[in-house]
């Protein structure tokens, strides 16, 4: 198995729109109406709002590929690109998705750790997320890693509030 984590720039802006897209959907589809899916899709994955996210300063996306395939992306914020006001000490993991064919082969800890990675090269001393309440499946990863529920936010998903807990980890 071959795992390679590259930059996301403006000429993936497709790319990434379309992974974004796929993966968000696999994720959440069977959980939401198809009126907020959709909903929520146009809204936060159409190709004028990626690039301003993929510009924005302070914000990165990363592609992760296995075996030449690509099976996930990573974005990360800091300062003030964060959803939140955590300070300048934090970083936040924004996203974090891998494609359905390539989940239980341990991709999401090689993005994890490379949001982690980030975070000490930048001198932050924590790493921080929003997580759904009800994916149950990422909250037992994230705590396997080290994170720990501090609060919560809300998220709308088309006409629906939903409730994301914030998780952190410290890391020295």
């Amino acid at each position: 198995m071959s795992v390679v984590i590259n930059e996301c720039t403006i000429e993936d802006i497709h790319t990434l729109q379309e992974i974004s897209y796929n993966t968000f959907y696999e994720t959440f589809s069977h959980m939401n109406s198809e009126k907020n899916m959709k909903t929520y899709l146009e809204k936060a994955f159409n190709t004028k709002r990626l690039e301003k996210e993929v510009l924005t300063p302070f914000s990165k996306f990363y592609f992760l590929y296995w075996d030449e395939k690509l099976a996930g992306y990573l974005k990360i914020n800091v300062n003030e690109a964060q959803t939140e006001e955590m300070g300048k000490e934090a970083l936040e993991i924004e996203r974090i998705y891998i494609n359905k064919e390539f989940q239980k082969k341990g991709l999401g800890k090689f993005l994890l750790n490379k949001g982690i990675e980030l975070a000490k090269d930048q001198g932050k001393k924590n790493v921080w997320l929003g997580v759904w309440e009800n994916n149950l499946g990422a909250i037992q990863f994230y705590q396997k890693m080290g994170f720990v529920k501090t609060g919560a936010h809300s998220f709308y998903m088309g006409d629906e509030q939903q409730t994301d807990f914030i998780m952190m980890k410290t890391i020295e």
